[in-house]
């Protein structure tokens, strides 16, 4: 696989500013300020020995007189595939990337991290631009009793941490159906459900209704020692997130594969803006680099077949219910991001803002109920014709 000259982020792009000019252009794109929070030398280190970017922040909250604070921390990994060309056995590929996904949760756990999240598919390439079913369909695994899930369980129990593993699932009760899954252990190495991806992207390479359907798990909330989280894969749907929302989630993952110049833009708006409509905070990961395949496919483009994916940016993040924003992960680089909250500030928020009493649930369910019908007729109001004068 190849190594592309990119861009590194925006976020070291800003560190180029003269000190007082990035302050201010840091709190008009950032928000509030973050603080520090500590991180053992170990986990640097280990960070450092393995090439893996650490960032780390805190977000602000106020102690209140009547609720303890509900501290949480979580750790978001992004990686790419390289050195590992998207041609290895699949056995190979699955063992190099545990090993790696025991080292990145090795360093999470020395730095206290209660919620471990990796990014879509995380345990293959993202095969799906290729639009062939083999070797890609054999990744494919239980998502209960799976390999990948098997070896998280142990992790999860070893370091008291619960771990959202997204995977692509096989269902072998349903006729050996496939999906696109989030798998969410809890702190005990326990099972303790799943989510499938609800909205399935079709353009350019991103032909991944090749492989699996709309998700059948709605938009469940897993209640953890650490709060209440969900994963939405759907983040350019706003109706996904606000769901979720209903349910009760305090923490929302995103895990994406996001690449292109195109989806570059939205993704530091998509998942802020669903942590301030729906005052939970969200937390954004990606993969990272260029994944080679070894035949030419086309992406609908116009232009010539080519055996490249779409760039992953990477450019993890977490945002908070007040739009307050972390730094985020490098663009280029195998990284985790570690965020400290405290999850009583999604109902600060909430008493602050008011969306909730202001959001007028019934009418949209209405509209909604309406624009389903076959024989919906868009609410246009137009101007009346005059009749025409007569002589």
């Amino acid at each position: 696989m190849s190594e592309i000259k990119e861009f590194e982020s925006v976020d070291s792009a800003l560190h180029q500013l003269p000190k007082d000019d990035y302050e201010r252009v840091k709190k008009i794109l950032y928000g509030s300020d973050t603080h520090e929070i500590s991180v053992p030398e170990e986990s640097k280190e280990m960070a450092s020995k393995y090439n893996i970017e650490l960032i780390s922040c805190g977000f602000n909250c106020k102690e209140e007189q009547l609720r303890s604070p509900k501290v949480v921390r979580i750790g978001l990994f992004q990686h790419k595939l390289v050195p590992f060309p998207t041609t290895t056995p699949i056995q190979e590929m699955k063992y190099a990337l545990f090993k790696f996904a025991n080292k990145a949760i090795r360093i999470a756990a020395r730095a206290g991290v209660n919620i471990f999240c990796f990014p879509e598919t995380w345990n293959m390439p993202y095969a799906f631009c290729t639009r062939e079913k083999t070797p890609w369909c054999e990744y494919a695994e239980n998502a209960q009793f799976g390999p990948t899930t098997k070896m998280l369980q142990e992790l999860a129990t070893i370091h008291n941490m619960v771990i959202i593993s997204p995977i692509l699932e096989r269902d072998e009760i349903h006729n050996d159906s496939i999906w696109n899954t989030a798998v969410v252990i809890d702190n005990h190495g326990d099972y303790l459900g799943k989510h499938r991806k609800n909205h399935i992207p079709r353009t350019a390479d991103f032909s991944e209704p090749v492989y699996y359907a709309e998700g059948n798990t709605g938009h469940p909330v897993f209640e953890t020692e650490f709060g209440k989280i969900a994963v939405c894969f759907g983040r350019h749907h706003p109706l996904d997130w606000l769901v979720f929302g209903l349910n009760g989630a305090e923490l929302v993952f995103c895990p994406a594969a996001a690449g292109g110049v195109a989806s570059e833009p939205l993704w530091s708006i998509e998942s802020r803006n669903a942590a301030i409509t729906n005052n939970y905070f969200t937390c954004a990961v990606n993969r990272v680099g260029t994944e080679i395949f070894e035949n030419e496919f086309s992406s609908g483009d116009g232009k010539q077949p080519h055996r490249d994916s779409e760039y992953f940016y990477g450019s993890s993040f977490v945002t908070a219910p007040n739009g307050t924003r972390s730094p985020g992960l490098s663009r280029t680089k195998n990284g985790l991001l570690i965020a400290e909250m405290d999850l009583n500030l999604c109902r600060q928020v909430k008493d602050q803002w008011g969306f909730q009493l202001a959001q007028r649930l019934e009418i949209y369910a209405e509209c909604l109920s309406k624009a389903t019908k076959h024989d919906f007729v868009p609410h246009v109001i137009r101007k009346a014709c005059r009749p025409s004068s007569t002589l």
